[in-house]
């Protein structure tokens, strides 16, 4: 009777245990949401777990993808729809939300997902005329703390006066994700998170691959200006060298990971563990990777371990959680001394920085952030900067570390970017073939009256500084192309942007002498840049003469790149937009999608339809 009765409990207990990890499992749910009336997809739609704070939303076409426990309760919730609850039995759940039945009159809405802990309501506005798109007009967000670097927008110069442009190249592409970020939201992007260099870098252009010993290589393309057709535009394209993963140096990597508070929830701390997991997958035997934390204080939580080991490197990442206040100083000082540790000679020696940049204890000033960074980069280890979070982050310390600590910067806004950032492009993220690159621009006055360039406001140089090596410049990885463009005011059409002044008071200036003689050279500029190796501390220099045929037959790499440029600067609402609209935008870009194997070009186009949307 006895051992009947232990049979029994026994059997009961296994299947309690079965059922529990039957319960337990966690699968990823994914799906399309769309409107049950038309079909149409509904972009950042809330997805939720009940009763948790796990939360994701959909990409512009509807689509989500969200890890939860079998079983347990997906809530889909959008503003002007019912919301639905479905339980997650089943890896492929396509959801089609009704539209709510009842007129809304003009109202402020507002939501609580459980994940946030305030949100800014917007109004919702329905006349009798109009019915603003809720997809626009509904914002979901936490308190906006957001911090951006004031931009002053470059002006034209004469080229008579200032013959010469100097400034470092920027591989950077955080803008553009970030101001993606905001489209999604229904919003349009503070001016200052704007920079038009990143929007038109974000994308690849089929520049001619360096043949010869030097690791970049330049090109130079002219034409018609499309928001100004009196002037001509000239594109300036860099083109480094590419390597095959397989041929990448060995690297000695370090995981800085940032574990505080702020970083809690599923876009924040979720989507950093997500995107290393992405990047581990790409690790050879010979790489090695450490995992460094920071919250109040920091702490090696993964001593350097080979690239082999990928389960107990995914393990590590997965016992992290967020909580505590935020020492990013002692973290950045600890992570540079434990990569000097594992240093690899003629490696990749790199620092990997996950964090929304709201350092609030220790070195937490942009000035304090400079000197420190300036001090670590002096050991030969790179720094790539990969932001995360939105309504608290903090853009300007992250263009500080990766603009003084020989590194770049990425803004990780969904799993798809942190692929295209650490899988796609990964030996361009990864691995410098070239350090310190500066170009410097010597214009004709022959042929130009005034130029400027667009962009690279923050990168700007003196003239003097090019053939100085001991300033810093930025870095460009394997793969890694750059372009900057150039507006062109032709020399003989009436011009007065450029600006003058009065004659002066208590000085003659002799007129004969006021002005340079022209050589007479049909060269429209010259194209100088100078560069390292990447543990070199001496530069070498190369040139391009630049002609402008006078022609418009240009690559649909330049239409493209242009609409990008034009875009920009609808945003930044530039006083030299010309005649650029979002319309101009979306047809230029649509005549240039031929290089767009990934489809970024045609997401391009979607986010400008909808900024057009927005904004009539």
């Amino acid at each position: 009777m006895k051992n009947k009765l232990l049979k029994t409990v026994m059997f009961l207990a296994l299947a309690t245990i079965a059922i529990a990890n039957v319960n337990a499992q966690t699968i990823t749910v994914k799906g399309k949401i769309t409107d049950a009336n038309d079909g149409t997809a509904i972009s950042y739609c809330a997805v939720s777990v009940e009763g948790t704070a796990n939360i994701t939303y959909s990409d512009n076409d509807g689509n989500y993808s969200i890890s939860v426990g079998k079983g347990k309760i997906l809530v889909f919730a959008f503003l002007g729809y019912e919301t639905q609850k479905i339980k997650a039995e089943k890896e492929i759940i396509n959801v089609a939300l009704i539209p709510e039945s009842a007129e809304l009159e003009e109202s402020i809405i507002t939501t609580f997902p459980q994940s946030r802990k305030s949100v800014v309501s917007d109004a919702l506005y329905i006349t009798e005329n109009k019915s603003i798109n809720l997809a626009q007009r509904f914002v979901l967000q936490e308190e906006n703390t957001e911090e951006y670097n004031s931009v002053s927008e470059n002006r034209f110069k004469s080229a008579d006066d200032n013959p010469l442009s100097t400034f470092s190249i920027d591989v950077d592409v955080a803008s553009y994700s970030n101001m993606r970020r905001f489209i999604n939201q229904g919003q349009t992007p503070p001016r200052d998170a704007v920079r038009t260099e990143e929007l038109i870098n974000y994308f690849s252009y089929n520049y001619s691959k360096p043949t010869g010993n030097d690791p970049v290589k330049i090109s130079a393309e002219v034409g018609e200006c499309p928001w100004n057709v009196k002037h001509r535009l000239v594109r300036i394209g860099i083109k480094a060298k590419e390597m095959s993963d397989e041929n990448l140096p060995a690297s000695n990597l370090v995981f800085l990971i940032d574990v505080s508070g702020s970083m809690e929830g599923a876009n924040r701390l979720g989507l950093v563990k997500s995107s290393l997991k992405l990047l581990i997958n790409n690790l050879r035997e010979r790489d090695r990777v450490a995992i460094v934390v920071y919250a109040g204080s920091a702490g090696e939580v993964l001593p350097s371990t080979s690239g082999n080991d990928k389960q107990k490197i995914r393990e590590a990442l997965d016992k992290l959680s967020a909580g505590g206040s935020t020492a990013g100083g002692a973290g950045i000082k600890l992570a540079y001394k434990i990569a000097q540790k594992n240093f690899i000679k003629n490696g990749n020696n790199r620092i990997i920085l996950c964090t929304d940049g709201d350092f609030n204890v220790g070195v937490s000033s942009v000035k304090e952030l400079e000197n420190l960074i300036e001090n670590e980069r002096k050991s030969g280890v790179f720094l790539t900067v990969l932001g995360y979070g939105m309504g608290n982050y903090k853009d300007n310390k992250m263009q500080t570390l990766a603009e003084k600590g020989n590194g770049n910067h990425a803004y990780i806004d969904n799993l798809q970017e942190a692929n295209k950032v650490l899988v796609s492009e990964f030996g361009g993220t990864i691995y410098t073939v070239a350090k310190d690159v500066k170009l410097q621009i010597e214009f004709n006055p022959e042929h130009v009256q005034a130029y400027r360039l667009i962009g690279y406001e923050s990168r700007l140089l003196k003239d003097e500084d090019f053939n100085d090596d001991t300033k810093d410049a930025g870095e460009m990885g394997a793969g890694h192309n750059v372009t900057a463009f150039y507006e062109i005011v032709p020399a003989g059409i009436e011009f007065t942007g450029a600006g003058s002044i009065d004659p002066l008071k208590y000085q003659k200036t002799d007129k004969k002498k006021s002005k340079p003689e022209y050589t007479g050279s049909k060269e429209l500029l010259t194209v100088k840049l100078r560069y390292k190796d990447p543990d070199g501390n001496t530069s070498r220099k190369i040139e391009l003469p630049v002609i402008d045929n006078k022609t418009n037959s240009v690559s649909s790499d330049f239409r493209f790149a242009s609409a990008v440029a034009m875009l920009g600067q609808l945003l930044i609402n530039s006083e030299f937009k010309g005649d650029s609209n979002y319309e101009k935008v979306i047809s230029i870009a649509k005549t240039a999608l031929d290089n767009d194997e990934h489809g970024y070009r045609r997401e391009f186009v979607r986010l400008a339809e909808t900024l057009k949307g927005m904004t009539e």
